[in-house]
């Protein structure tokens, strides 16, 4: 039990749900202190409304419990690897859009599916390349505004609406295109590549963390590591 209390203080650790959760624990410290104290009206109030609480709890715990259950369903037997060729088109394609100032987003998926978020733009379904990637992002591309993801090594849909919470005050005064990468990378265990229009510095978002100013090596590392530890180094063929 001490292991479970500690690993779900550790998931909800940094974010808001943190506090409502000492919120909570108050709020039930305060009925057994009226049990103690024998005041009834609050007593009663506490413990007969539990059922209610449940429900609520649900509610506002709704989208860490969702991540939760998601990455609790993963099976690590059939993740599978991205081959080094398709990391390098989409590394050839990032430090050609930092050149230029181009700003992108590339989601590249990996276990949980991104199909919600694929149906909000068009969708294209073609092999990776990144002459096609650049061609997406350039300005004047009517697909340019949204994200590009990638799954199962192919460029399934572009233009993407990926969601940006107000709530994410630790990104203040940063873009769009960084806090929605930010947000998706809690949401799923998606690999999330951004590219500043304003500096064209390149980023990169992984499991909730955001690391800013890669160049071309450090993110060809950084993807090797996390893409082809889950099913190997695969060869094209």
């Amino acid at each position: 039990m001490s292991f479970i209390i500690y690993r779900v203080l550790l998931f909800i650790q940094g974010r808001r749900a943190l506090q409502v959760f000492y919120g909570l624990l108050i709020i039930l410290f305060s009925g057994f202190l009226a049990q103690i104290l024998k005041l009834q009206t609050i007593s009663w109030l506490v413990m007969n409304l539990f059922a209610i609480w449940v429900i609520a709890l649900l509610i506002v715990f709704q989208p860490e419990l969702r991540r939760g259950l998601a990455r609790l369903g993963r099976n690590p037997f059939t993740a599978l690897g991205v081959r080094e060729e398709v990391i390098d088109e989409i590394v050839k394609a990032s430090n050609y859009l930092s050149r230029n100032r181009h700003g992108a987003i590339l989601v590249v998926g990996r276990e949980m599916g991104l199909r919600d978020y694929m149906e909000s733009g068009v969708m294209i379904d073609s092999y990776i390349s990144s002459e096609l990637i650049t061609t997406i992002f350039t300005p004047t591309s009517p697909l340019h505004d949204g994200a590009v993801i990638i799954e199962e090594e192919r460029i399934m849909s572009a233009n993407c609406i990926l969601p940006v919470p107000e709530e994410m005050d630790n990104l203040k005064g940063m873009g769009a295109r960084h806090r929605a990468a930010l947000n998706l990378s809690r949401e799923t265990d998606a690999v999330v590549i951004v590219i500043s229009e304003e500096t064209g510095k390149i980023s990169l978002a992984f499991q909730g963390k955001l690391e800013q100013g890669l160049d071309g090596i450090t993110l060809r590392e950084k993807l090797r590591e996390i893409l082809l530890a889950q099913g190997g180094r695969r060869r094209s063929g």
